[in-house]
């Protein structure tokens, strides 16, 4: 039993000029990352690594967008490739899993380990024949995973390594339940990994049950933003919301990424947006998987300009070059801000993220504020009346921000 993980610095803390060198990876996967031209490791890729290979426990908390899939796809391949058993990785949501499972196979196939992504959505009958030829690693959203228990169609009796993806959003959205009930199934002699956000009770009491002395390794504060992404705050009132939304897409021309609070609102908004002339689509609960992926690859390759999303897709869209992330309407959590405008500047580059706030949402606003440790700068647009928060809405301790100057766009 564990109180907190122990915080250490990893062997190879800061990315090298040697690369991946250095960091214990087998030759064989070093060749597979010289492939794909994966030359530099990120700072989590280069903490987790080594201490991974060795077998540790580890909490990783790390900011979106930093490369946590391949710190621990690298160690769990490798570990496959030296001895028996099985790989499990859960995620949140459908796109999470399918992007870390098309993130293995770039290097499983020197191997010859198989990967089977296991989601709801998706045909069950085809699962159960992947499940037949023998994976080694088994990607899963909780809920599926749990179906294919229930029928017997794995075991997880011979797992050797867990990792818990992006477990903060896992309990956030119900599948505290649904994760115990796996881990009952898998052995306790295990290593087990657990990447998440932000550090919370929640995820301590996670880790003080299922893990054994982890190390914890946090890469940036819990709510830091993407280095290189840029914010910027319009108060607006929602009937002119589409008004303001229009005009912003006309500066930007690369690909928009706008998130709905809703997935009734998500479908009219991507509406509106191709009633502007712009190709967009959207992407929620409510679009079947093959709908769901079709709008993720046509985003990708560039066929829409827009994709209009909810939270559920927050943590599931891994795609370099968004040039903007639109908040179209506030999230009901502050930390889902953060998961938000990850989506920009990714890899390095930069990114923008413009966030619409209604006169009322002072409070709200406030709470990213807190989060995020800084205050978002207010811009207005010359064509759109300018608009304030309301008195009402001003929580008594709003004065402990110095807003900085309002900037005319």
């Amino acid at each position: 039993m564990m109180n907190r993980p122990n915080n250490v610095n990893a062997p190879g803390a800061q990315p090298t000029e040697q690369g991946f060198f250095g960091l214990g990876i087998a030759p064989g996967i070093l060749g597979a990352l010289a492939r794909i031209k994966f030359k530099t490791p990120t700072p989590i890729q280069a903490r987790v690594i080594p201490l991974a290979i060795r077998g540790d426990d580890i909490v990783g908390i790390a900011q979106t967008g930093t490369g946590k899939t391949h710190a621990f796809a690298i160690p769990m391949v490798q570990c496959l490739a030296q001895k028996p058993g099985l790989g499990l990785v859960l995620a949140p949501t459908r796109e999470l899993a399918l992007q870390i499972d098309e993130a293995f196979r770039t290097i499983t196939q020197p191997f010859g380990i198989r990967t089977v992504c296991l989601i709801g959505g998706a045909s069950m009958f085809e699962q159960m024949n992947a499940l037949r030829r023998s994976p080694r690693v088994v990607i899963a959203t909780p809920g599926r995973l749990n179906d294919h228990l229930d029928r017997r169609n794995l075991a997880l009796h011979n797992t050797v390594m867990v990792v818990l993806d992006e477990a903060d959003r896992m309990l956030d959205m119900g599948f505290a339940p649904q994760v115990e009930k796996i881990l009952s199934y898998v052995p306790k002699k295990r290593q087990t990994m657990l990447f998440s956000a932000t550090m919370s009770k929640e995820i301590m009491a996670v880790a003080a049950r299922h893990m054994k002395l982890p190390v914890s390794v946090e890469i940036a504060p819990s709510g830091t933003t993407v280095e290189k992404v840029t914010q910027e705050l319009f108060i607006v009132r929602r009937e002119a919301k589409l008004k303001l939304l229009d005009k912003l897409l006309a500066r930007y021309p690369g690909p928009v990424l706008l998130f709905s609070r809703t997935k009734h609102n998500a479908g009219k908004i991507a509406r509106s947006i191709r009633d502007m002339g712009y190709r967009a689509t959207e992407i929620h609960s409510n679009r079947s998987l093959s709908q769901r992926r079709e709008a993720l690859d046509g985003f990708k390759s560039g066929r829409y300009k827009v994709l209009v999303a909810t939270d559920i897709a927050a943590r599931g869209i891994d795609v370099i070059g968004i040039e903007l992330v639109v908040n179209y309407d506030l999230p009901d959590e502050a930390e889902n801000y953060v998961h938000r405008i990850g989506r920009t500047a990714r890899a390095g580059q930069a990114g923008h993220a413009i966030s619409f706030a209604t006169p009322d949402q002072s409070r709200e606003v406030h709470s990213i504020e807190r989060l995020i440790r800084t205050p978002l700068p207010i811009s207005r647009h010359p064509e759109i009346p300018p608009e304030r928060f309301t008195p009402a809405a001003l929580p008594t301790h709003h004065r402990r921000f110095r807003r900085p100057r309002i900037r005319h766009v």
